[in-house]
């Protein structure tokens, strides 16, 4: 069964059906329109971090695919929130993406823009890259390191979906004279933007005060029209 709420012209699934390799997964469709010529998958930072779907940075992402009336999907990985099994260090929750990939493949059929917050991208990316079901890929805040965990991206050297890497100038976990040349060894097609002044989490510094979840969400926008021909309706 799926529980069904409507909001405003947006119709919001919990799913009952989504399973990966360790059990259920908790997730949530926001609905598309009927025409759609894209589906969007949006994953989430660290569990260990209190990293869910519900993260603001997720959802704001979320919101701009919706705005363009994509059918969103956001789950959580395992053993967060209401998902079955344990976490398992990035491997098991690769799988997991992979698993929600299957879903929105049965489910719309679409090309799928799937996208990621910093353990979501470390992971989103992973799974996303060489899938000829996935056309193009986002990173949002990646990461290099945080907390003891190190990260690293040689895969995106034989990644050739078009790729968007949005990060702030002050990220503490990916901080840019780190992860520019990582990301500079991406193939092409890529495109990196920095926001001026916004930490991991696209919050304001006291040098730049002010939330920049915004300038995330314009950037995303700009580049789905630039390179799918995506826009409001």
């Amino acid at each position: 069964m799926t529980q069904t709420t409507i909001t405003g012209r947006a119709v919001v699934q919990a799913l009952e059906d989504l399973r990966g390799p360790a059990g259920k997964l908790e997730g949530i469709l926001n609905g598309g329109r009927e025409d759609a010529l894209y589906a969007a998958l949006v994953c989430h930072p660290h569990p260990l971090g209190g990293g869910t779907m519900h993260n603001k940075v997720v959802y704001h992402a979320m919101k701009v695919f919706s705005s363009l009336g994509l059918p969103v999907l956001r789950f959580n990985y395992r053993g967060v929130g209401l998902s079955e099994g344990e976490f398992d260090h990035g491997r098991g929750e690769v799988a997991d993406t992979k698993a929600a990939l299957n879903w929105l493949d049965a489910k719309f059929r679409l090309p799928i823009l799937l996208a990621g917050f910093s353990f979501g991208s470390f992971v989103g990316l992973q799974a996303g890259c060489g899938d000829p079901r996935v056309c193009g890929l986002v990173g949002l805040g990646v990461p290099y390191r945080a907390e003891g965990r190190s990260y690293t991206f040689e895969f995106l050297e034989h990644c050739t979906q078009p790729k968007l890497f949005i990060s702030g100038t002050e990220d503490q976990f990916g901080p840019r004279d780190a992860v520019g040349p990582m990301l500079e060894k991406a193939a092409d097609p890529k495109r990196i933007v920095w926001i001026e002044g916004a930490e991991h989490f696209f919050q304001g510094t006291p040098s730049s005060p002010g939330p920049k979840l915004s300038l995330m969400q314009d950037t995303l926008r700009q580049w789905l029209y630039e390179t799918f021909g995506l826009k409001e309706s």
